[in-house]
């Protein structure tokens, strides 16, 4: 199981990231960068999706439907908050803690 198949059961999610890449037709890394752009551009202002789709290249159709399996724009609010990127102090989604680790993950998927 991935990081993010583990986040995903933490939210109650019962999405299995390797389903879902074939349920959209992409590769299960493209599946999880989405995944973390959603939750990112969601934080954001602006569209969730367009802001991912504009990270990722990817369609937002295909976005949309990432969306939909992974239980909406509330489960991607939570996902945010796991993986730090609402920001804050540390311990509490900042630089500090898995908040921080995930973070860093975030930005070598994304190449910051």
């Amino acid at each position: 199981m991935g990081l993010i198949d583990t986040i995903l059961s933490q939210l109650g999610s019962n999405v299995d990231v390797a389903n879902l890449a074939t349920k959209v037709g992409l590769p299960q890394d493209q599946v999880e960068q989405a995944i973390a752009a959603l939750s990112q551009a969601h934080t954001e202002p602006g569209d969730t999706v367009e802001g991912a789709a504009q990270t990722t290249g990817l369609p937002t159709d295909t976005l949309q439907q990432i969306v939909g399996h992974i239980g909406g724009e509330g489960s991607l609010a939570q996902f945010a908050q796991i993986i730090g990127a609402t920001g804050g102090a540390a311990g509490e989604g900042g630089e500090g803690g898995a908040g921080g680790l995930l973070s860093g993950l975030a930005g070598k998927l994304f190449g910051r």
